[in-house]
């Protein structure tokens, strides 16, 4: 049977709530994708250019520090990672963990939550940035119930 990590960045708690269910309906472990610097509201402030994440937004070569690495991601086969949609795409931390282990041999499927964008431009950038990786569709998943999870991880 596939070992399952459901790994998520969650700015607000929004997408924690969605990869809390994921889990549920996988059978998978969760593991929290940690600034080591956590963000305040002032830097969330995407309206402010100065504001952390419109800078680190800016910056393709940004990579913000993670706090509390797996050390067994080698016992799973497959990762959906989670966050929310920043600036059409996935926040630069996303690519500090893609970064921080190898991939080879395991699925990984990204999941977002959104205000209002589609996962459509994130998914394009992760399988540009990260051609190796063995990515499955993407899905943006606002508020899904059980049984909309259920049905989209039957479908994989």
């Amino acid at each position: 049977m596939e070992k399952v990590l459901v790994a998520y960045f969650s700015a607000s708690g929004v997408t924690k709530g969605v990869a809390e269910q994921l889990a549920e309906v996988t059978g998978g472990s969760l593991h929290e994708i940690k600034p080591a610097q956590p963000y305040t509201d002032a830097d969330l402030d995407w309206k402010d250019k100065q504001s952390r994440s419109s800078l680190e937004m800016k910056d393709k070569a940004s990579r913000p520090e993670i706090t509390g690495k797996l050390t067994n991601m080698k016992d799973y086969d497959v990762i959906y990672v989670g966050f929310p949609i920043w600036w059409y795409t996935c926040p630069t931390i996303i690519n500090t963990f893609m970064e921080s282990y190898d991939f080879k041999g395991k699925t990984v499927i990204p999941f977002a939550t959104s205000g209002g964008s589609t996962i459509k431009k994130a998914c394009e950038d992760l399988k540009a940035t990260y051609p190796e990786v063995n990515w499955k569709e993407g899905k943006l998943l606002n508020r899904p119930n059980k049984k909309d999870l259920e049905t989209w991880v039957k479908g994989l």
